[in-house]
């Protein structure tokens, strides 16, 4: 049976033992708690003027954040780089705050933030079910990892290839339970219950889980993976069912702020639109040739009998006027995946289109973007 302690334990070195919760008293204190905040920032809340976003403060996640936003037309203007706060210009009274990402998302919770950028682990294990919390966009296309359990390759675990495998190992018992290494503390014991896994203890350290199994300290960890190649250096490997989630960058925001701080929805909104149309166009390309024809329904008609040529929404077809005004080719447009490109240019080529030229997307703008239409749904708008 998981017991209720989690968090409590000996300290051995720089690991922290603790045990699994099976009971909700440890969740009804964080809740507890982050009302607490909430309550207690509610001047400041109410009196601060600045729109907030928090952004990781280094790494790899801090440097993809700030190029993504900058391909948006979102630059962020620090004038000391050792300075925690900068401003996007193009956003008015707004302000760019570099945090931890688990302290962004602690200051959301608390009222000191209103939107942040992070990963979703972090977000899921510190957020922990708040519902003052909301993702507004879920897939930013960097920062892709998975948080994964991960068992020796050796031993007693040679032949164990699923977690249902390892729960079933006679091995577990209420005396001697499997012992889990991983920072991530609301996560791991919540996965573990939810799958039925009863005999289980966690241990947390501020270094390499990797080394927790061969050294004696753990039986498994849980911990993020991008490639894998880590875990395979050290003898350790993925386990069928041992993924609790896949994650990548989210943009996420506080309800309480979208609903009642002045700006912060409408700021919101642009941030979403800008986001949208440059992932949008991502790996997308605009296709033009010219194609001799009859009339521009004829071309438009042999084009379209191509699937694969259609685009967006169907070609653009255009006159093209010869040096005596008369009409014998006529301009197609469309818009190409770039996994399609050469397929569709030989394509275009087989149907009589010539002087094919290529440029990238920056921006694909709908009449609306879809997760605007989401985040006002779950705001009840």
């Amino acid at each position: 049976m998981l017991m209720s302690q989690i968090g409590f334990g000996v300290k051995f070195g720089n690991w922290r033992c603790y045990a699994s919760s099976s009971s909700s008293s440890s969740s009804s204190s964080s809740v507890t708690q982050s009302e607490d905040a909430v309550h207690d920032v509610n001047g400041r809340f109410s009196q601060r003027q600045h729109i907030r976003l928090g952004l990781p403060s280094k790494g790899r996640m801090a440097t993809d954040t700030t190029e993504l936003l900058k391909n948006c037309q979102l630059s962020v203007k620090q004038v000391n780089p050792r300075q925690y706060v900068a401003q996007i210009p193009e956003l008015s009274n707004f302000e760019v705050w570099f945090q931890r990402p688990k302290d962004i998302v602690r200051k959301l919770v608390s009222g000191d933030l209103d939107l942040g950028i992070v990963g979703l682990d972090t977000f899921t294990e510190y957020g922990q079910g708040n519902e003052d919390l909301i993702i507004v966009h879920e897939a930013l296309a960097y920062g892709d990892c998975r948080l994964s359990l991960a068992i020796p390759q050796y031993g007693i675990f040679e032949n164990i290839n699923s977690l249902e495998e390892l729960a079933k190992m006679p091995q577990w018992t209420q005396s001697k339970p499997l012992r889990i290494a991983t920072g991530f503390t609301y996560l791991g014991p919540k996965f573990m219950k939810d799958n039925g896994l009863k005999h289980v203890t966690f241990s947390t350290a501020d270094g390499a889980l990797e080394a927790a199994p061969a050294m004696g300290i753990a039986d498994a960890i849980l911990d993020l993976v991008s490639s894998g190649t880590t875990l395979r250096e050290n003898n350790l490997k993925e386990i069928e069912g041992g993924t609790v989630l896949e994650s990548q960058a989210v943009l996420v925001a506080s309800r309480k702020s979208l609903v009642q701080r002045k700006g912060v929805l409408d700021t919101t909104h642009e941030i979403l639109e800008r986001l949208e149309s440059h992932l949008r166009a991502i790996g997308q390309f605009t296709v033009t040739a010219n194609m001799r024809g009859k009339s521009d329904r004829e071309v438009a008609e042999r084009v379209v009998s191509h699937p694969s040529l259609c685009g967006l929404q169907g070609p653009t077809v255009s006159p093209v006027f010869g040096p005596d005004g008369e009409v014998k080719h006529y301009a197609i447009v469309i818009c190409v995946p770039k996994k399609a490109l050469y397929k569709s240019m030989k394509l275009l080529r087989a149907i009589g289109g010539s002087g094919v030229l290529v440029s990238p997307l920056t921006y694909i703008f709908d009449e609306e973007t879809p997760r605007w239409r989401q985040l006002l749904s779950t705001l009840g708008m």
